[in-house]
């Protein structure tokens, strides 16, 4: 068993690389191998968001917090609130982030294949955005 005590372990701010926005992150759990399991709270200010991106064994988001957005390619952009849960299938191409007008957070869970829990594209353009 490990316990990881609340405020234990630091925030940090997001990769410029990866998001737009001001974004911070709180780790949860990067379980140890066999296990692949990893888990972030992450927190969005207003209009911040991820790059396009990918996850080779899906991803699963908890919105815990405030109002936000996500979007698979292809698809209309969908409003988050607390309670939602989203699911990202294996490779499914898509962003997540805050409303315009309100921060949002959420715990988001995807498992490592080859060390690997996401591949990184393209940023989310404003028009893309605030379609």
């Amino acid at each position: 068993m490990i316990i990881h005590r609340a405020g234990s372990r630091p925030s940090s701010s997001a990769n410029p690389e990866y998001f737009s926005g001001t974004v911070r992150m709180d780790p949860l759990i990067s379980a140890p191998a066999p296990a692949r399991l990893n888990g972030v709270a992450v927190t969005f200010e207003p209009g911040a968001r991820t790059n396009w991106h990918t996850h080779p064994l899906g991803q699963t988001l908890i919105v815990t917090a405030g109002a936000g957005r996500a979007q698979k390619e292809g698809e209309e952009i969908m409003e988050l609130r607390p309670g939602d849960v989203v699911w990202f299938a294996p490779g499914e191409k898509h962003w997540h982030g805050a409303a315009p007008d309100c921060a949002m957070t959420h715990i988001a869970l995807q498992e490592a294949l080859d060390g690997t829990t996401a591949d990184w594209m393209e940023p989310v353009t404003d028009a893309q955005y605030n379609r």
